[in-house]
């Protein structure tokens, strides 16, 4: 007789349990011995013919992470002050909890400066983008962002060999898609580390401090830095940035799963 053996759910329950980081991180450096099990995770993603076109730069360098971060605040209060990120990535937002119960998607803005919770629905209009600006908005959520950069021990670039990694052909696709399996691999792996991680998104939004990175970074002809990322260990707690948001919602499985084809969706 076959004894019956509980399927192990741990890793299971372990990328249900994902979270990105908006908050600070310890000042405590990340080991050489976590870092190279990030690596290790990463390099075990799946890729075309075995191909492994990821790089990767671990930076630890307190100066490069101090100008990286002055980058990423900089960008920040540029996208701000110009309206560019609202006007961008506006149709992610949500403002009440009955918004996220109904798209399942996006982000929710739950946390907002004392004099701008009036005007929660206008804040990113015209007439929100004046207030915000009058208000010195646009600085401080940029030095906040700098300061979260700062705070961290750990910077995490990601890279695509060239010679794989070719637009508008499939292998360009094919590479993009494994650096997406490696990242996420290091995304599931940092919760069971005590770690959270988040993306440097800003620099990417105006070319120029985006080349500033790659130059800091001196980035070779041969490799396209793709993201950058900004790692530590998790505090208990600590305070939520000027304007923050949630988004654990996630859409229902009729909303974006298909049964045998794309005309039957898939039942809750």
């Amino acid at each position: 007789m076959k004894s019956t053996q509980l399927p192990d759910t741990r890793l299971i329950e372990g990328m249900l349990q994902r979270r990105t980081t908006n908050g600070p991180f310890r000042p405590d450096a990340v080991s050489r011995e976590h870092q190279e099990l990030l690596m290790r995770v990463a390099q075990a993603a799946p890729s075309h013919f075995n191909s492994q076109p990821w790089r990767f730069v671990l930076i630890e360098n307190p100066q490069t992470i101090a100008r990286t971060a002055e980058i990423a605040g900089q960008s920040m209060t540029e996208l701000i002050e110009a309206g560019v990120f609202f006007e961008r990535y506006q149709r992610y937002f949500r403002f009440t909890q009955a918004e996220m119960e109904e798209r399942r998607d996006g982000i929710h803005i739950d946390h907002l400066p004392g004099p701008l919770k009036p005007f929660t629905r206008q804040v990113f209009s015209d007439a929100g983008l004046k207030l915000m600006r009058q208000l010195g908005v646009p600085a401080k959520l940029g030095e906040d962002n700098r300061r979260l950069v700062a705070g961290s021990p750990l910077l995490l670039a990601a890279l695509l060999d060239k010679e794989e990694y070719r637009p508008g052909e499939l292998s360009g696709f094919y590479s993009v898609f494994g650096l997406g399996a490696a990242i996420e691999n290091i995304w599931n792996a940092v919760g069971a580390l005590g770690m959270g991680i988040q993306f440097v998104s800003t620099p990417m939004e105006i070319p120029r401090h985006w080349q500033s990175i790659r130059e800091l970074l001196e980035v070779p002809p041969e490799l396209e830095l793709m993201a950058v990322y900004r790692l530590g260990y998790l505090p208990d707690e600590g305070p939520r940035p000027t304007i923050d948001w949630s988004s654990r919602h996630r859409k229902r499985l009729s909303q974006f799963v298909f049964r045998e084809s794309c005309r039957v969706p898939e039942q809750d």
